[in-house]
Order: structure tokens, then sequence, then C-alpha cells
């Protein structure tokens, strides 16, 4: 069975301050998060993705506009932008399943974007959606169900330009032991 975690009555994960500082402190670590990228994610490296900002309900990720990610049109190529966006929920993510007291496998199953105005400088890209993915992670825990969510993500230059939107659906399942 699939949900999306939205009622007020959902699970919760606990979350251990000490682990979460350690993870926020990996991902935006000016030296650690490159290697990550480099290592997980070549494409993004290459592409100069960062992470901002990140905490348990928020992370901003940054993509500059350059070289590396424009396009024919002298803006921000829409796969570079797709990159960040996806870092900013998926950061989220990946920091609920690390926090979880069981193993949980995340997985992309939807994406829908919108985009407004040419970007023409460094785009950040917000998700405010920490709670609902971590309500699907802790639902996921408890029932060994599925559970889905999806979740929006906003790119803006630094002038507050909108360039893009997108709606990630994540969908998160307990692994069974083995």
């Amino acid at each position: 069975m699939t949900s999306t975690a939205t009622t007020l009555d959902t699970p919760t994960l606990d979350i251990d301050q000490a682990r979460l500082a350690k993870i926020q402190k990996k991902l935006t670590n000016p030296l650690l998060m490159p290697l990550f990228l480099f290592a997980k994610l070549p494409l993004g490296f290459m592409a100069g993705l960062r992470v901002k900002t990140i905490d348990t309900s928020r992370c901003q990720t940054t993509v500059p506009y350059g070289w590396r990610t424009q396009n024919p049109f002298r803006s921000t190529y829409f796969a570079a932008q797709s990159m960040a966006a996806e870092l900013s929920t998926g950061a989220l993510a990946m920091v609920a399943v690390e926090l979880a007291p069981a193993s949980v496998a995340m997985l992309i199953t939807d994406l829908d974007a919108q985009f407004g105005k040419k970007a023409t400088d460094i785009s950040t890209f917000t998700c405010e959606a920490g709670d609902e993915i971590f309500a699907a992670v802790a639902e996921t825990c408890q029932t060994g169900e599925p559970a889905t969510v999806k979740v929006l993500t906003v790119g803006h230059m630094p002038d507050g330009t909108e360039v893009s939107r997108f709606h990630f659906t994540w969908s998160f399942k307990k692994r069974s032991r083995q």
C-alpha cells in the first residue's frame, strides 16, 4: 500500500542530534561534498552543485551559471537545474534515511517541472518539505509498507526571480532483512 504522508497523526522519527550535525557538516563542507559528488554523482560534480544549507525541514542547493551549465540560449541548461532541484529534495531524503531506525530504500518515481524565466545567474533551489519526507520514512519504518511523498522545490536567482519549480515524488520502502 502506498500513501502520501500529510496527515497530522503520521509517525515521526526520533532524531539523533549528534548524527544529524555530523551529516549536515559533511553535506555543507566545501571539500567533502564535492568529493561525494565526484564519487557518486559525477555530473553534479562537473556542474558545480553545492548544498548551501540543510536541516530536517529545509534544504537549499545551488547550481552556478557558466560554461559548464550553459545551454546555447545563454541560460542554465534544464538538466543542470534538474540536478540541483533533485539534490535539494534528495539530500533531505538521504538525511531521513540515514537517521531512520531501519534500512530504507529511496527512489524517485515521478517528476514534473515548470520553467519560468531564463536562469542567467547562480540558481538556488529551496525545498521546505523535510517534515513530509521524514514522516514518509517514519511511516515505512513503522508499517513496513512503502510510502510516497510529493515534494516541491523552487529555483530562484539572487534577485529573487523564479526560474523553475519542480515536483519530485519520492518512494521509500523498508528493506527486508537478509
